[in-house]
Protein backbone atom coordinates (compact mmCIF):
# COMPACT_ATOMS: atom_id res chain seq x y z
CA UNK A 1 0.00 0.00 0.00
CA UNK A 2 1.42 3.10 -0.75
CA UNK A 3 2.52 4.92 2.91
CA UNK A 4 0.66 8.15 1.95
CA UNK A 5 -2.24 6.36 1.79
CA UNK A 6 -1.57 3.87 4.98
CA UNK A 7 -0.14 7.08 6.70
CA UNK A 8 -3.95 8.55 5.56
CA UNK A 9 -6.18 5.80 6.81
CA UNK A 10 -4.62 5.62 10.39
CA UNK A 11 -5.09 9.51 10.53
CA UNK A 12 -8.57 8.66 9.60
CA UNK A 13 -9.01 6.01 11.89
CA UNK A 14 -7.53 7.66 14.63
CA UNK A 15 -9.93 11.25 14.22
CA UNK A 16 -12.95 8.81 14.12
CA UNK A 17 -12.18 7.26 17.28
CA UNK A 18 -11.28 10.64 19.03
CA UNK A 19 -14.61 12.30 17.69
CA UNK A 20 -16.41 8.99 18.49
CA UNK A 21 -16.04 9.65 22.39
CA UNK A 22 -17.09 13.25 21.80
CA UNK A 23 -21.12 12.97 21.99
CA UNK A 24 -21.13 10.40 25.12
CA UNK A 25 -18.46 12.97 27.34
CA UNK A 26 -21.07 15.64 26.11
CA UNK A 27 -24.32 14.17 26.30
CA UNK A 28 -22.71 12.74 30.15
CA UNK A 29 -21.65 16.64 31.14
CA UNK A 30 -24.88 17.82 29.56
CA UNK A 31 -27.53 16.11 31.81
CA UNK A 32 -25.44 15.72 34.62
CA UNK A 33 -26.11 11.93 34.54
CA UNK A 34 -24.35 8.60 33.76
CA UNK A 35 -26.11 6.15 35.46
CA UNK A 36 -26.49 4.34 31.95
CA UNK A 37 -22.63 4.48 31.10
CA UNK A 38 -20.33 0.67 32.07
CA UNK A 39 -17.34 2.06 34.25
CA UNK A 40 -15.55 -1.16 33.64
CA UNK A 41 -16.39 -0.96 29.59
CA UNK A 42 -14.94 2.90 30.26
CA UNK A 43 -11.88 1.61 32.45
CA UNK A 44 -11.35 -0.89 30.08
CA UNK A 45 -11.68 0.98 27.13
CA UNK A 46 -9.03 3.62 29.00
CA UNK A 47 -6.43 0.50 29.91
CA UNK A 48 -6.85 -0.34 26.29
CA UNK A 49 -5.85 3.42 24.90
CA UNK A 50 -3.17 3.93 27.24
CA UNK A 51 -1.51 0.50 25.43
CA UNK A 52 -2.71 1.74 22.22
CA UNK A 53 -0.27 4.99 23.00
CA UNK A 54 2.53 3.04 24.07
CA UNK A 55 2.63 0.86 20.96
CA UNK A 56 2.64 3.96 18.95
CA UNK A 57 5.12 5.84 20.34
CA UNK A 58 7.54 3.23 21.03
CA UNK A 59 6.99 1.96 16.89
CA UNK A 60 6.88 6.21 16.08
CA UNK A 61 3.47 5.97 14.42
CA UNK A 62 1.97 9.07 15.11
CA UNK A 63 -1.29 7.91 13.82
CA UNK A 64 -1.69 5.92 16.85
CA UNK A 65 -0.18 7.70 19.78
CA UNK A 66 -1.50 11.54 18.49
CA UNK A 67 -5.31 10.64 18.27
CA UNK A 68 -5.51 7.82 21.05
CA UNK A 69 -3.56 10.44 23.82
CA UNK A 70 -6.84 12.72 23.09
CA UNK A 71 -8.81 9.65 23.27
CA UNK A 72 -7.55 8.73 26.34
CA UNK A 73 -8.43 12.45 28.13
CA UNK A 74 -12.29 12.07 26.69
CA UNK A 75 -11.88 8.54 28.53
CA UNK A 76 -10.81 9.70 31.51
CA UNK A 77 -13.25 12.72 31.22
CA UNK A 78 -15.85 10.23 31.02
CA UNK A 79 -14.67 7.81 34.26
CA UNK A 80 -14.35 11.04 36.34
CA UNK A 81 -18.09 11.95 35.49
CA UNK A 82 -19.26 8.84 35.92
CA UNK A 83 -17.73 8.62 39.52
CA UNK A 84 -19.11 11.95 40.29
CA UNK A 85 -22.63 12.13 39.39
CA UNK A 86 -23.23 8.14 40.48
CA UNK A 87 -21.64 9.70 43.99
CA UNK A 88 -24.10 12.94 43.95
CA UNK A 89 -26.85 10.48 42.65
CA UNK A 90 -26.42 7.86 45.89
CA UNK A 91 -26.06 10.60 48.16
CA UNK A 92 -29.14 12.06 47.08
CA UNK A 93 -31.02 8.72 47.15
CA UNK A 94 -29.34 8.49 50.56
CA UNK A 95 -30.90 11.77 51.80
CA UNK A 96 -34.30 10.86 50.13
CA UNK A 97 -34.17 7.73 52.20
CA UNK A 98 -34.01 9.43 55.40
CA UNK A 99 -36.69 11.62 55.46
Amino acid sequence: MNSNLHNLLGYAAGSISMISFIPQVYKTWKIKSAKDVSIQMFILYTTSTFLWIIYGFTSNQYAIWIPNTIVLFLSITQVILKIKYDMRDKKEQKLKDNK
